[in-house]
């Protein structure tokens, strides 16, 4: 089997790599008999393409020679190869607009697309993220980006450290009055944030504390998806049911955003369940919140200040309280900060990658040898032209031209 790591095509580019130099090295040796790799050149990786060389990986400029190509963004559709298999994130299964053409694509070409953010393990638990990083460098941008608005305290981007140590470095010089700060999400992405505000020693409390006591110091509450979201019948909550039915439930996070200044959003959201609040609820005098890091980062999704994504190079912009209209970062005192960077690992991109290939090593590397994965067939999207049984409810989306 020949693999292909292809050459990020999206732009901005990526950095990330799937697998590091020193990985396809330790998988060629493993698999000696069974796995070759190419790697496409490229001017803007995290690893150079000496460093792939250095390590005895063949690089080259064209990869249509490989069965199997791994990238870690959605390919341009002008790039995409006919009838090879594909592992990347495509942003589709959530019936993401701007990825229909994609998907529409990868149907035309007969190209088999196996999606990173659906592979998982018989247990349903997701095999493969960058899960954390988004984590540590989302909640490390909201502080930075704290900063900035009140002017208390200047640390480096994240992309400017050299490494998590030196972002961890950073954190040091962080001067906190006593603001109160919301953390949702309590898998990868949440605890990669708990990281950031347990090295600047902020104190947990509890959701009874958060909203009703004073505090001469920064805490944070961690929010599960049952503090903010009732059934709309009778105010109560099943965490099966809500799963299954997130459409028998409203939010009600408004007493979350009359006390806390600062929300790291890190929860996956479903576009049936509610959204943690509405446009319109920001230009309330109530609507404390005035730094918002979302790192899930659903354009329209669970947080509706999400008016777009930003980028590593412009991080931040403002949404003023009274129109609901983006304008510029920093742009008025009274505005709230919105940080929606899209490829937040790509800040620390070398041991965001490190990361990731250690876990496509242990399962995507053997289950390709597995002629009967069961593990890739159940994060198999597309495969000769159609939808797989899976993913046959993208059918709608995916046959509208508009």
């Amino acid at each position: 089997m020949k693999i292909g790591i292809i050459r990020e095509g999206k732009n901005p580019p990526d950095k990330r790599v799937p697998f590091t130099p020193k990985q396809l090295k330790a998988i060629q040796e493993d698999y000696a008999d069974q796995i070759t790799f190419q790697v496409q050149s490229s001017d803007f990786r995290s690893f150079s393409d000496q460093e792939f060389i250095d390590e005895g990986i063949e690089v080259v400029d064209d990869v249509s020679d490989c069965d199997v190509l791994f990238g870690v963004k959605e390919v341009p559709i002008d790039q995409l190869l006919d009838e090879k298999t594909y592992f990347f994130f495509s942003h589709t299964i959530k019936k993401q607009k701007y990825n229909r053409k994609l998907l529409q694509a990868v149907l035309e070409k007969n190209i088999r697309l196996i999606d990173y953010e659906v592979l998982k393990d018989e247990g349903g638990n997701r095999v493969v993220a960058f899960g954390r990083w988004a984590g540590i460098v989302g909640a490390y941008n909201a502080f930075w980006t704290y900063g900035k608005k009140t002017d208390l305290f200047e640390i480096k981007r994240a992309y400017e450290c050299a490494d998590l140590k030196e972002l961890h470095s950073e954190l040091a010089k962080v001067q906190l009055p006593p603001v109160k700060i919301i953390l949702t999400g309590s898998g990868r992405v949440g605890n990669g944030a708990k990281e950031v505000l347990n090295s600047l020693k902020i104190r947990e409390v509890s959701v009874h504390e958060f909203l009703h006591l004073y505090f001469d110091e920064p805490v944070y509450v961690k929010l599960s998806s049952a503090d903010y979201n009732r059934r709309k019948s009778d105010g109560g909550f099943d965490k099966e049911e809500f799963y299954a039915f997130p459409e028998r439930y409203e939010s009600h996070f408004q007493k979350f955003s009359e006390a806390g200044e600062i929300l790291i959003s890190g929860a996956y959201w479903d576009p049936d369940a509610p959204r943690l609040f509405e446009l319109k609820d920001i230009a309330g005098e109530d609507f404390q919140l005035s730094v918002i890091a979302d790192v899930s980062c659903d354009v329209g999704g669970s947080i509706p200040t999400t008016i777009t994504s930003s980028t590593i190079t412009d991080p931040v912009y403002d949404v003023d309280r009274q129109t609901g209209e983006k304008i510029p970062a920093f742009g008025s005192q009274t505005s709230i900060s919105v940080m929606a960077i899209d490829n937040l690992p790509c800040e620390l991109p070398r041991e965001a990658s490190q990361e990731f290939g250690i876990q496509l090593m242990n399962w995507v590397i053997p289950a390709l040898l597995d002629d009967n994965s069961g593990m890739l067939e159940r994060a198999t999207i597309a495969r000769d032209g159609d939808l797989t049984i899976e993913f046959i409810y993208l059918n709608d989306f995916v046959n509208d031209y508009d």
